[in-house]
């Protein structure tokens, strides 16, 4: 008889999703998905709100990366508005975000995926977890932390509060950088390099030894997307999108935020609330493409900053061609964290960059905007329509995890076939299916944003199995 495998909840994730596994009768697995089980409605609570609180609500969609709704956010009432913000509020916004990226990456790496890299995929499941890893590599355990707090601390010190800063408003900031929070930055620097080339080094140490998982965990040819700047290295806040082929080559490029719409579709699917991204001319499933820190490090020529430049060197001799294991997340979003500290370096060398001159006002110009930006998972659109009065009548948001939830799938599928034979498995297999979705880093809050009418199939069934009344929609 046929059998569904649940790994519900799936652990170590942002938010609320579980994995079933469908085996035929002879034990070997005909199907298997990854459901995000949860539902929210931003999209439906901002109709009928001024677009310029747009910003702060769209925050709140999550607390691990609100900064990057809150630029997206921005950049579409700014688009709305027909104004460009000044230089120096460019350059703080870059700033906060790359902190965001930073604290964001330290969560994932060193609290959701490293009790797995460190302590072993079949290490006991009663301390495979941050304080395991803690208690085990202590000086990485600290590293951990030491990053995490970088990156919140900075965000506190720029918009005045760790988690929904209102600091980020359409055309620009609300207050300009002081020297005595740009020195304190300054001393937070050496540390922050320190911990993340500790990382970096101790990863390279063990990630041989995890080859077989890199062959099946989601190791498969798709598109890749992400921002990119004009002499081609990699981009967080501003530039355009490219969009890569397995080989490398390049399919679309300078998408810009208004254009988007007209090159990625979404489709939706019974068993999850959270839609499926789609590069339109391959159409649905075809059209699978991946977003976050191997996009962005296959798609870059470079970062722009000396010391993760070497790295993207080394990154990009692990293929002949972009790097297609999603195991390899892990090692990008390292570098991404190199990165980020460097470019957080360099932004507070410009010598503007405590202008007080921090903001542009318009009102509305255009009764639709768009805005994009790279979050720490990827890709983040977001789009609005106005009425004259500037009251939100329409929006609609592209998330990372949304753009990433076909490949996840297909990833949790290969996984399962390779490691599940004659209907036997482990809990340590379980844990490795689940760790393909890990590399990934979904965020599951951020994800599931109904737009029009999502799917309904509701059954109603009598005590002797037969169906009483369906309703579809």
């Amino acid at each position: 008889m046929s059998q569904t495998i649940t790994i519900d909840p799936v652990t170590r994730l942002e938010g609320h999703g579980k994995i079933t596994i469908q085996l035929n009768g002879q034990g070997e697995v005909e199907d298997a998905h990854f459901h995000v089980t949860q539902v929210r409605g931003f999209e439906r609570f901002a109709q009928g709100r001024p677009f310029y609180e747009m910003p702060s609500l769209m925050a709140r969609i999550c607390g691990i990366c609100p900064v990057s709704h809150l630029i997206a956010s921005a950049k579409a009432c700014e688009a709305i508005m027909s104004v460009r913000i000044p230089h120096t509020a460019a350059q703080l916004r870059r700033m906060l975000n790359l902190a965001q990226m930073v604290q964001s990456h330290a969560l994932s790496f060193f609290y959701l995926a490293s009790p797995d890299l460190l302590l072993g995929m079949e290490s006991d499941p009663a301390t495979r977890h941050i304080f395991g890893v803690v208690g085990a590599k202590p000086e990485l355990g600290r590293a951990g932390i030491a990053l995490r707090r970088f990156g919140q601390h900075l965000i506190e010190l720029l918009g005045n509060k760790r988690i929904h800063p209102g600091w980020v408003v359409p055309g620009g900031v609300t207050e300009p950088l002081s020297p005595a929070k740009r020195d304190e930055i300054l001393s937070m620097i050496p540390e922050a390099y320190a911990n993340v080339q500790l990382a970096l080094a101790a990863y390279k140490q063990i990630a041989d030894s995890f080859q077989p998982e890199i062959e099946v965990f989601a190791n498969f040819p798709s598109l890749f997307m992400g921002l990119i700047n004009e002499d081609e290295s990699v981009e967080f806040t501003d530039g355009a999108l490219r969009l890569i082929d397995a080989r490398g080559n390049i399919l679309d490029d300078g998408i810009t935020a208004s254009k988007f719409t007209e090159v990625i579709g979404e489709a939706v699917e019974p068993y999850s609330y959270t839609k499926f991204a789609y590069y339109k001319p391959l159409g649905y499933p075809e059209g699978c493409y991946r977003v976050g820190p191997l996009a962005r490090l296959n798609i870059a020529k470079s970062m722009g900053t000396p010391l993760a430049d070497k790295e993207l060197v080394e990154f990009k001799q692990l293929a002949d061609g972009p790097v297609q294991g999603s195991f390899h997340y892990h090692h990008a979003r390292l570098i991404d964290m190199l990165y980020g500290i460097e470019k957080i370096e360099q932004i507070l060398s410009d010598p503007l960059i405590l202008d007080t001159h921090v903001r542009a006002t318009a009102g509305v110009n255009r009764l639709e905007g768009a805005g994009q930006a790279e979050a720490p998972r990827g890709t983040l659109m977001h789009n609005y329509k106005v009425d004259e009065n500037g009251l939100i009548t329409w929006a609609n948001l592209v998330i990372a995890t949304g753009q990433n939830n076909n490949a996840m799938n297909k990833g949790v599928l290969q996984a399962a076939r390779h490691y599940i034979k004659e209907g036997k498995f482990s809990e340590g297999i379980l844990n490795r299916i689940e760790a393909v979705v890990r590399t990934f880093d979904p965020c599951l809050s951020c994800s599931t944003h109904a737009f029009g009418q999502m799917p309904l199939d509701i059954t109603l069934i009598s005590a002797d199995g037969e169906v009483v009344d369906r309703v579809v929609r």
